[in-house]
């Protein structure tokens, strides 16, 4: 290799890894302003929880609709409707029309890749496209067919990690009213008052169940309907201890004083697990950014100068 060229070389990926670099660190701190922003927003309250967005009024004819269109697909089969609509209030939908404009949008999403495909058609049969119109027909068909259910999943995913971290709270704060000696009904009250700014769908829920009780149904049917639109395996077992201990008759008190140690614990060993875990995620920036990085900044000194000796001894 001519030594002009192996310095071009040394250059370009010198360059390559300081592009790296400092891509890597800007996106680490992009991250942490939007999530640092996102948490101030919240402890201000100015992230209304439930209320409509000027997003929503801005595109009310589109929302009208895709909201027709989710009718009709509900009218053609009403028996996904009510396992739908529990999936939904689980991702934190709790309007009644989040059925049909969650239906509406994967008919949508669906005609959308329908005349994508049929659009490629000339492009794929006239030779020009080949293998690669194949693909992104099945990129469309992909992401109509799994697109709305994995931000579903992904919306519920994140709503989970969010119950599971306030749960302890939430019962911490029960314990708390309770034992100053208010009843169970108010003293959830009071907690949703208290959870609103760190947890505000945990609150959401709590303001249903404040509702439902309210209306007069059993308790035990209340926190069994609470568990179930939480969707996580503590609320099932607290409304299983609520209603044993409703029956039995022994002492609320004290029944969720032993609870919240219960969920206090495996909080703890839950960021004990994310701590041992860490390490092995660490791994993957290590040899993306760091290590790169690092090795440019010992080999590239060395590798210049026997470029340059290696000038020296041309000329």
């Amino acid at each position: 290799m001519d030594p002009a060229q192996f310095q071009t070389l040394l250059t370009i990926a010198a360059f390559g890894l300081i592009g790296v670099g400092v891509g890597g660190a800007g996106l680490i701190m992009v991250r942490n302003t939007v999530t640092g922003a996102r948490r101030r927003a919240r402890l201000a309250g100015d992230i209304a929880v439930g209320g409509p967005t000027s997003g929503v009024a801005a595109f009310a004819g589109i929302l009208s609709g895709v909201r027709r269109l989710g009718d009709r697909v509900a009218i053609q089969d009403p028996a996904q409707v009510s396992a739908l609509r529990a999936r939904l209030v689980q991702a934190g939908f709790f309007s009644r029309e989040a059925v049909t404009l969650y239906l509406g949008a994967r008919a949508v999403a669906m005609i959308a890749a329908i005349g994508g495909t049929v659009a490629l058609l000339p492009w794929a049969m006239s030779g020009g496209g080949g293998k690669m119109a194949l693909v992104i027909a099945a990129s469309f068909s992909a992401a109509a067919l799994l697109g709305p259910d994995q931000v579903i999943k992904a919306k519920r995913s994140k709503l989970e990690l969010e119950y599971r971290e306030g749960f302890p709270d939430l019962l911490d704060l029960l314990v708390a009213s309770v034992e100053a000696g208010l009843s169970l009904d108010a003293a959830v009250n009071r907690v949703t008052d208290e959870l609103v700014r760190r947890y505000p769908h945990l609150a959401e829920h709590l303001r249903v169940l404040t509702l439902e009780l309210r209306a007069g149904r059993a308790r035990k049917d209340c926190w069994s309907n609470f568990a179930e639109r939480l969707g996580i395996d503590e609320a099932r077992s607290m409304a299983t201890m609520l209603r044993q201990a409703e029956e039995m008759g022994t002492s609320l008190g004290e029944t969720l004083a032993v609870f919240s140690d219960d969920m206090r614990s495996r909080r703890m060993l839950r960021a004990e697990e994310k701590a041992m875990a860490l390490p092995a995620k660490l791994m993957i920036p290590l040899i993306m950014f760091i290590f790169p990085c690092l090795l440019g900044v010992l080999i590239l000194p060395a590798a210049f100068r026997i470029s340059q000796s290696m000038v020296g001894g041309h000329h």
